[in-house]
């Protein structure tokens, strides 16, 4: 009874702290975007004091993406645009031809999924300072995005083509033959928005890119997609007997795939097909594919959204009575994640599978007979749980993140994807106003705020 009343009673206490009336109603997007978005939120457990004073990474350019579409929404925040354009500025040098790292080298490391996502605020950069009629920011932010775009397209690592999966980007590198579901988000979207913006001059390469496109999804669902289960595995090796793929499963039906369906990872996942369904063309022949890889994922999140609250469990296909074991982890003669922690509701996850529902419900990808309950009990959810009034008394802070996880490589071998790692891994620590969740947050909101 007393765990039915706090989750009663809470979202009216948020209300309250938030001053909201039906004169005044809270708009929560905007709420944390002056609450943490402009600044005074984590990158990876990095502190970032000012959003327009922080490099280069797919955390900050996830809170500045999502400030900026904040802006769209509301124009009338100009602080909102000038913040990200300086972020913008901050991270790109004189004529738009090199992202820059804090050192003044390229911020873009070779075969690094990761260090491309930021550039998707550059479109709209582009867009706005053509408007003004500043040709000359235009044609950097311009030139950035052709950066990133033709460095993934042409420069980025794939899978040979005499292994399974081939043509798949790597994740990154250091984790070569590898396709993680994180990586799906971080590559297909921006490759996406580029062709749809820039690629029709050259009708022939635009349909070679939305082939590439659609090869990434069809390749990494056919490999971690369980049937039974209606989740993805986190992660897939080519080469699972490589010494950087030790977590890989060695055996079928899995071959290659990680252990364990983790949460933010197919929030990436979930993401990036909505993301890349707004700018694929429907007549490409592989859109109806992307379309049902789409309601499979929606349809599988449906299933294992907790009853009660409305969010997702950390690992999808526990509860909150699954913990690690005591015992860890052996790899070789080491033992690593030794602990008990308990599986937890997890605030990113939560947030970016509201924000893929609701996206996916306004285009159309999405039936909102099916799925327009499952994303609205999953936003009320959100405010209910993870939003706590911040001691300044004028702000919100954003709890319950998973901080970061992932898959060895070989010098690493205490990330093996099991259970023990997810819920107790050294770098698996729960945290508050992550960027990845702080981001998620307001992409999710802008969404719910215009639902009609």
């Amino acid at each position: 009874m007393k765990k039915y009343f706090i989750l009663t009673i809470l979202p009216f206490l948020l209300i309250a702290c938030g001053k909201q009336s039906e004169d005044n109603p809270v708009i929560w997007s905007q709420k944390m975007v002056e609450s943490h978005g402009l600044g005074d939120f984590y990158c990876n457990r990095h502190y970032q004091s000012t959003l327009d004073s922080t490099g280069w990474d797919y955390v900050s350019g996830l809170v500045a993406g999502a400030v900026l579409e904040t802006w769209k929404r509301y124009p009338e925040q100009i602080a909102y645009y000038e913040s990200v354009k300086a972020f913008a500025d901050l991270n790109l040098n004189e004529d738009g031809t090199m992202i820059l790292n804090s050192k003044g080298g390229s911020a873009l490391r070779p075969s690094n999924i990761d260090d491309l996502p930021a550039g998707r605020i550059y479109f709209t950069l582009y867009e706005e300072e053509l408007r003004k009629g500043n040709t000359k920011d235009a044609e950097r932010y311009k030139n950035a995005v052709d950066l990133i775009r033709n460095t993934l397209k042409y420069k980025h690592s794939r899978i040979a083509e005499d292994l399974p999966g081939a043509g798949g980007f790597f994740h990154k590198a250091i984790y070569p033959n590898q396709m993680w579901l994180d990586g799906l988000y971080m590559g297909s979207p921006i490759y996406a928005q580029w062709e749809h913006t820039f690629g029709k001059a050259n009708a022939s390469e635009q349909m070679a890119s939305w082939d590439d496109i659609a090869l990434q999804f069809l390749t990494i669902h056919e490999k971690t997609y369980n049937a039974e289960k209606q989740l993805n595995y986190h992660a897939w090796s080519a080469t699972p007997l490589d010494s950087n793929s030790f977590w890989a499963n060695a055996a079928a039906p899995y071959l290659g795939a990680s252990p364990e369906f983790w949460a933010r990872g197919m929030g990436w996942y979930f993401a990036a097909l909505v993301d890349v369904l707004e700018f694929f063309p429907k007549e490409h022949n592989a859109h109806a594919d992307l379309v049902e890889i789409t309601n499979q994922v929606a349809a599988g999140l449906k299933r294992w959204q907790d009853k009660e609250s409305g969010l997702w469990y950390q690992l999808l296909q526990y509860d909150g009575s699954m913990t690690a074991d005591g015992q860890g982890d052996r790899v070789g003669d080491k033992v690593y994640n030794v602990g008990d922690a308990a599986n937890y509701l997890e605030s990113s996850a939560s947030c970016i599978f509201t924000y893929a529902y609701l996206k996916g419900l306004r285009l159309g990808v999405l039936d909102q007979k099916s799925y327009r309950s499952v994303a609205e009990k999953a936003y009320r959810g959100i405010l209910t749980a993870f939003l706590r009034d911040n001691p300044d008394g004028n702000r919100v802070d954003i709890i319950q993140s998973c901080a970061s996880a992932g898959l060895g490589p070989a010098k690493d071998q205490s990330r093996t994807g099991t259970i023990n790692y997810y819920l107790a891994g050294k770098d698996v620590t729960v945290v508050e106003n992550e960027g990845k969740a702080i981001g998620t947050f307001i992409l999710a909101s802008l969404e719910y705020e215009q639902l009609k």
